[in-house]
């Protein structure tokens, strides 16, 4: 699975920014795909998941309510919308995915993901 991300940039605080997350490639027949982030000298985190086939979806709180994750099976295409952007919502923000048996994926951790895009940066200024 290759996976490439698009939609980064800058932008002030309460701004918005719509990311995207192609695969192609060998593709899994259900997954999950998920967005993460990492800011210099912290841990990458997961930002949001989703079930590609149920279309569950999982949210770190610290994005609850701000930040919106969608998907275009037909595309093989996941967006994450983000509204209300806050300077700590500044990183490189990464889309992943992993063969999925079930119709839920709440683990967020990075760990557990295995194919990766190059990631796109995100800057939001105060």
């Amino acid at each position: 699975v290759q996976l490439v991300e698009s939609g980064g940039g800058s932008v002030q605080a309460g701004g918005s920014l719509r990311l995207s997350c192609a695969a192609s490639g060998y593709m899994y027949s259900r997954y999950c795909m998920g967005w993460f982030r990492q800011a210099p000298g912290k841990e990458r985190e997961g930002v949001v998941s989703v079930n590609t086939i149920s279309g569950s979806t999982y949210y770190a709180d610290s994005v609850k309510g701000r930040f919106t994750i969608s998907r275009d099976t037909r595309k093989n295409t996941v967006y994450l919308q983000m509204n209300n952007l806050k300077p700590e919502d500044t990183a490189m923000y990464y889309c992943a995915a992993i063969p999925s048996s079930g119709n839920y994926c709440p683990n967020l951790s990075p760990l557990i993901y295995v194919n990766w895009g190059q990631g796109t940066q995100v800057t939001v200024s105060s």
